[in-house]
């Protein structure tokens, strides 16, 4: 691949990437803890707001918590219609790293510095877009702006979903001076959005593999999250006689074996990453288990064969130890096949760059969600180590900066009219 002269993107996009840097960062860990409507959050939210009046672009929080940052044409009359759109989110998961989110957002708000730097006036709306708690890392269902926003989630449901410390989301926004009998479907997105474009780090080491900066997505793994809710009997851990023991920690630990039998089988994935246990004393045997699976397969019904397949398993490890056992389906994502249309457009568009390689994922996007209501594409910046959701995620400096031009390139082929 070509790589382009980054010398302009890199002076609009460092600085920028680095007044964030420190917000929502753990001291210990390294790791970030941007949960939604944290301190964190709401401080990320005003930054977000700074970026987009330092570029007199007007700024809206629509009734999902989603931010939009508007530049309109010159003389335009009315609401937008028809816009370029790109971003991402800015929450985290648990100690997760700087680059998944918050790289789409700077690399968006570089892209639109670029244009200007180029006197570029745009014919259509640009929104730069920051989608409200994507991760899901909070309330246990991910990507629940853009849900909200298509339909995809009710807002009954969301308003009543609960944080580890019990309090709902409807508690939360309120918290936050937002109003929770606000949320629902926004009838305009369709309208408003002519295309959404999501610049994302890799979650993987196929950009790595093959030697590229750049990748264009093809299609999102169908995935989901399940809760499994084993209820035994708590009981002293030194007093009480193994044959009278009803552990749920031993059926809930011979499921994580079968989960992991399950996924190999199938070349697909299935992770426990989240477990509560009850009482969670070091000298009592535990009365309950609560863990969630997250799994993710290439197709629908492999996901669909695994998970009944690690349900039954658990049912049975359940009962061999006199346990009750509880699942729940908290979210499942249908599969994504990005459309070939605006992919199409990115790859030529980009084919200066040379061959730009076009990989599925198998991590969830808000790109994802949006797809059943609007054109959407994704480009994928390189993780040169795979690793991602953690403090060690990273991308090179010079990859951010080739995906910022990159972007800046698609908006101006996008939206350009005659130089100004």
């Amino acid at each position: 691949m070509t790589l382009p002269d980054t010398t302009i993107s890199a002076a609009v996009f460092d600085p920028l990437w680095e007044e964030i840097l420190v917000v929502g960062r753990d001291g210990g860990t390294g790791g970030y803890r941007r949960y939604a409507w944290s301190d964190a959050d709401l401080t990320l939210r005003e930054w977000f707001r700074g970026c987009a009046g330092a570029r007199s672009m007007d700024v809206e929080e629509d009734r999902n918590g989603n931010l939009w940052a508007w530049w309109l044409p010159r003389d335009w009359v009315g609401d937008p219609k028809g816009a370029f759109v790109t971003g991402s989110h800015l929450d985290s998961v648990p100690d997760g790293g700087a680059f998944d989110g918050p790289l789409g957002i700077v690399s968006a708000f570089a892209a639109v510095d670029l244009l200007r730097a180029r006197g570029i006036e745009p014919s259509i709306p640009i929104a730069v877009v920051a989608f409200s708690d994507e991760e899901g890392a909070r309330f246990g269902v991910a990507c629940i702006g853009s849900q909200l926003a298509t339909g995809a989630l009710a807002p009954e449901r969301a308003l009543g979903l609960r944080d580890i410390d019990g309090i709902t989301l409807a508690e939360a926004l309120t918290r936050a001076g937002r109003r929770p009998d606000q949320l629902g479907v926004d009838t305009t997105l369709t309208e408003r959005v002519g295309v959404f474009i999501e610049l994302h780090i890799e979650q993987g080491r196929a950009l790595d593999l093959v030697d590229s900066p750049l990748a264009l997505a093809s299609s999102i793994w169908p995935h989901g999250r399940w809760e499994f809710d084993f209820t035994g009997e708590a009981n002293h851990a030194g007093a009480t006689r193994l044959v009278d023991r009803h552990d749920p920690m031993l059926a809930f630990a011979s499921t994580v074996h079968t989960a992991r039998a399950e996924a190999v089988a199938r070349s697909a994935v299935a992770t426990f990453g989240k477990v509560l246990v009850s009482p969670n004393g070091t000298n009592a045997i535990p009365s309950r288990v609560r863990a969630w699976l997250d799994a993710r397969a290439a197709d629908q019904s492999t996901l669909e064969l695994m998970v009944s397949r690690i349900t039954a398993a658990a049912r049975g490890h359940a009962t061999i130890g006199g346990i009750d056992l509880q699942v729940v389906a908290e979210s499942i994502t249908p599969i994504v096949e990005f459309p070939p249309g605006p992919r199409q457009r990115l790859a030529r568009t980009l084919a200066h760059l040379g061959d730009i390689p076009v990989i599925p994922t198998a991590a969830g996007h808000d790109a994802g969600i949006l797809s059943d209501s609007v054109p959407t594409a994704m480009l994928f910046v390189r993780n040169p180590t795979g690793v991602s959701h953690s403090p060690a995620e990273h991308a090179d400096p010079v990859d951010c900066h080739v995906g910022a031009a990159a972007l800046a390139d698609v908006m101006a082929a996008w939206v350009a009219a005659e130089p100004a």
